[in-house]
């Protein structure tokens, strides 16, 4: 009988996360004060996140401790499983092996509880009551409001209004935590007006709903924000992941020739890929894939520059490929990947040769995820669907070469509460939309007097 998955015992877990930041080949840029234009330090974000979390943002150890509390909550999704798929393989016909950790067991549906649950209990320990946060499709702001109810934190979640009005259970699964969302941008805050007085229709963009959390969490007593992406303690929270899948690839024998995730903050890539790139570094060959949609290619288009975080340039400056801070994404059914800026952490390794970013239109991820539900049964989230095209790309290469190769991607999500986007689908209601060459540079305009990041 074939072995269609691997499983890690509990005492198997990894009880630490891998920080990259002592192994980055050529450094980071420090995030830099706006006003001054000088490296930010932990009194500048301590308005914003609670100290412990910022210690982690700016840590050079290596690997870092999970603690008790977080391994305990970890336990009820985790370890996830490393499955084979070898009905996919069979249906491409390719001498490729196909291996995908699959993050969609968590109560959640996706990898976003692995920093979820570390925040709220950092929050929870530091004295927070309430936190206050931005989603895009909804994955992170259910799984932050799932953590909430673990540690007895008040959340609110300002959703980017498409995907409000698109994945109306994704709320509902918010508000079943205990959670309040709401769309974004809102009439709440002055962030959230001014956008809806320059455009009443607004289809909200990550960077709208961040300027409001942001301005919410600062402004409100015993709030901090959480983000679900970008920073680099949400990187280190997520190598749980790839530590996972090494041992997983241990215990059978393999190692992975190619690495692919889909990659819109960076979270879900950087959780499987860290711990191979550290490999890579020290003389490995894998090639390592993260893959972004043609109408949002930041890393694929976008200059390294240094921009803000949000639209409302209330974050500091950070070192990053970014489309401008005031872009506004088409309004696709991957929403989790409409963000105009990428992870500082992933940037630089792509700048360092270490990842090669790939950019794919939204009709062939729709029929890769088909595909996948039809050969390996799980239904995938639009954004896995952007990782999963990637590896039916590199499965029918493997095929046209005649050589065996072993793939491993992050299955990040199911989708079984993305129904209507493979409705829409269906229907051919989806189109292509490939960014043009003069809506970047326009919306990048803003950024000419900007402090320049060194670039090596």
């Amino acid at each position: 009988m074939l072995q269609k998955k691997v499983i890690l015992t509990e005492d198997e877990m990894p009880r630490q996360w891998y920080n990259i930041l002592p192994d980055m080949p050529n450094g980071m840029n420090p995030p830099l004060h706006p006003g001054t234009g000088k490296p930010v330090g932990p009194d500048d974000l301590a308005p914003v996140f609670p100290m412990n979390l910022i210690e982690q943002e700016v840590s050079p150890q290596r690997w870092i401790d999970i603690p008790e509390p977080v391994l305990e909550k970890y336990l009820f999704y985790r370890p996830s499983p490393l499955g084979r798929a070898y009905a996919l393989e069979q249906f491409l016909q390719t001498p490729a092996k196909i291996y995908f950790k699959n993050e969609g067991v968590s109560p959640a549906g996706s990898h976003k509880p692995n920093t979820a649950i570390p925040q709220a209990y950092y929050n929870k320990v530091f004295g927070t009551k309430r936190i206050a946060t931005e989603t895009g499709a909804g994955q992170w702001g259910s799984a932050l409001s799932y953590a909430g109810a673990l540690f007895g934190l008040e959340i609110k979640v300002y959703m980017v209004r498409i995907s409000f009005d698109q994945k109306p259970y994704r709320r509902l699964m918010m508000n079943t935590w205990g959670a309040t969302c709401i769309p974004s941008p809102s009439p709440e805050t002055n962030a959230g007006r001014k956008m809806l007085e320059l455009d009443p229709n607004s289809p909200g963009s990550l960077g709208i709903a961040i300027s409001e959390a942001v301005e919410d969490a600062v402004t409100t007593p015993d709030s901090k924000y959480a983000l679900g992406s970008v920073l680099n303690h949400v990187m280190l929270h997520q190598t749980i992941i790839g530590l996972e899948a090494k041992k997983q690839m241990e215990k059978i024998g393999e190692y992975p020739d190619v690495i692919i995730g889909c990659a819109g903050g960076g979270s879900n890539f950087a959780g499987l890929a860290l711990p191979f790139i550290y490999d890579k570094i020290h003389g490995k060959q894998i090639a390592v894939y993260a893959v972004e949609p043609a109408s949002c290619p930041t890393m694929t288009k976008g200059p390294f520059v240094y921009d803000f975080g949000d639209t409302v340039q209330m974050t500091p400056l950070l070192a990053m490929h970014s489309l401008g801070h005031a872009f506004v994404p088409q309004p696709i059914h991957a929403g989790g990947l409409r963000y105009h800026g990428m992870a500082p952490i992933v940037s630089q390794l792509v700048l360092d040769k270490m990842i090669e970013p790939v950019a794919i239109n939204q009709l062939e991820t729709f029929a890769a995820g088909v595909t996948w539900a039809r050969t390996e049964g799980f239904i995938p989230a639009p954004e896995t669907n952007h990782a999963l095209a990637m590896v039916i790309r590199e499965a029918k290469k493997a095929k046209e070469e005649g050589k065996e190769k072993t793939i491993l991607v992050n299955w990040s999500g199911h989708g079984l509460v993305d129904l209507m986007a493979y409705n829409a689908y269906f229907e051919g209601k989806l189109s292509d939309y490939e960014l043009p060459d003069e809506e970047i540079q326009a919306s990048l305009v803003a950024l000419e007097n900007f402090p320049k990041p060194v670039c090596k």
